[in-house]
């Protein structure tokens, strides 16, 4: 046991006057830090050797920190997907009425309420084609009479062609059936970010729907009674 302690201790001496840290010291040899200080305390580093260690630390600090963010990004990811999955098996298979009342609380969220016609805006393709699905499966609107209305910034200009186009897939409408698109003056200077990815807002509109939104507002008063 004795020779062995001596082997390490040894092997501690010449790592240390190496410039290696104590932590790692002791972990490559397989004893307590307070172990390898009593070894090694009569060590004195060169300026070089404490300098390389203060460096190292600063490094390890922060693939440290790297390492406990990566952490908790998963953790929060895994929470995410855990009660996203809770969420959609709470809601289960929605039924004819659950979709008719859905699209009456959305419409009553965005739809426009102000003006004779039914017109309904947002940026979120899921809701969309939930809107859409609405409109022909529960108030039986032909898909032939409603058409489509971008909203976007004016930096977007260029893209035009293919924010419709992207909303054309996403609803399933011709372009042709998309009117004038509607620019959006800012005076902001700010550069964004992921550019390409923004498509704007689509408005889906109702040809000749002054007595359909009529039903629809009372639908909405409807919910308001509940």
């Amino acid at each position: 046991m004795w020779m062995a302690k001596s082997k390490e201790r040894l092997e501690a001496r010449k790592m240390r006057l190496e410039g290696i840290s104590i932590r790692k010291i002791a972990n490559m040899v397989g004893v307590s830090k307070g172990t390898v200080s009593l070894w090694c305390g009569d060590i004195v580093l060169t300026k070089e050797q404490q300098d390389k260690l203060i460096e190292d630390d600063k490094k390890g600090g922060a693939v440290g920190r790297a390492k406990a963010w990566k952490s908790i990004r998963e953790e929060r990811l895994r929470r995410l997907s855990r009660n996203m999955q809770r969420g959609a098996k709470l809601v289960g298979q929605m039924s004819a009425r659950d979709i008719f009342i859905a699209g009456v609380a959305l419409y009553w969220a965005e739809g426009n309420k102000k003006n004779r016609r039914l017109v309904f805006s947002n940026s979120d393709p899921m809701m969309i084609k939930l809107m859409i699905k609405w409109l022909v499966d529960c108030l039986n609107i032909p898909r032939s009479d409603i058409y489509c209305k971008v909203g976007v910034n004016q930096i977007h200009i260029n893209r035009v062609a293919k924010v419709e186009q992207y909303w054309s897939e996403v609803t399933g409408i011709p372009l042709n059936e998309f009117r004038k698109v509607s620019l959006k003056k800012v005076n902001s200077s700010k550069v964004y970010e992921n550019t390409e990815e923004h498509f704007g807002t689509l408005n889906l509109i109702v040809k000749k729907s002054t007595d359909l939104n009529y039903l629809v507002l009372g639908l909405i008063e409807g919910l308001t009674r509940t």
